[in-house]
């Protein structure tokens, strides 16, 4: 299946090149570019993309405000996850506090533009299949950043309470950053029975994706 993709950013060359970066896999088609995030919210209502890769600094509505809208609240019970696009944010900002305002809107995945062209790619993709992104130095800052906050915070049962056993074991591990492949094999599972159990997780706990649910496992003192 084709991954369906807008690109976001206020200079032409760049979008032009993610565009060329972009097409020459063949398993992803560029859909639009957007020069703001106005644009790209309008765009992508009137398109229906996958991904969005989106810059965050933009004039008219920057690429957080545009993600927020893209991505809306947490789902309705009973709409499906991927009822709205993923945005995947790219920018030139190693900033802690993009990340989370990046992640608080709602973004499945966060790279610098001084990532290798592979990554982005992959990057499309991964976040399309609706796992978790982030560039390698964001992830082991977050983490740890997460941990300290978190360090003697118990985990609350009334955010988990309506997790069985087995969908806290998978929300544990998919906030240790492990695939479906991975966490059936360190729970002795098949990866479809892993793969039903992530959706109940997402689904009962009203989460976007695998991003927000490793979010919701450091806020909630589920990992440390």
């Amino acid at each position: 299946m084709t991954i369906r993709v807008l690109i976001a950013d206020d200079q032409v060359m760049i979008r032009d090149g993610l565009a060329a970066l972009l097409s020459s896999d063949p398993g992803i088609e560029v859909i639009g570019q957007a020069g703001n995030g106005r644009e790209a919210v309008d765009m992508a209502r009137a398109l229906d993309p996958d991904v969005v890769v989106m810059d965050i600094r933009m004039p008219e509505m920057d690429g957080l405000a545009a993600t927020a809208e893209l991505a809306g609240p947490p789902p309705a019970h009973g709409e499906p996850a991927d009822a709205r696009p993923k945005v995947l944010i790219l920018t030139t900002f190693d900033l802690d506090e993009y990340v989370y305002a990046a992640l608080g809107a709602g973004a499945s995945g966060f790279l610098l533009k001084d990532a290798p062209a592979a990554d982005l790619v992959n990057g499309v993709r991964v976040v399309a299949a609706g796992d978790a992104l982030l560039a390698p130095s964001i992830t082991r800052r977050l983490i740890g950043d997460f941990a300290r906050r978190r360090r003697h915070q118990r985990p609350s049962p009334h955010a988990t309470a309506a997790l069985t056993p087995r969908e806290l074991d998978v929300l544990r591990l998919i906030a240790r950053g492990l695939s479906n492949a991975e966490i059936a094999a360190e729970l002795v599972l098949a990866e479809q029975t892993v793969k039903t159990h992530v959706g109940h997780v997402l689904t009962k706990l009203a989460l976007r994706d695998r991003t927000q649910a490793v979010v919701f496992a450091y806020e909630n003192g589920l990992v440390g």
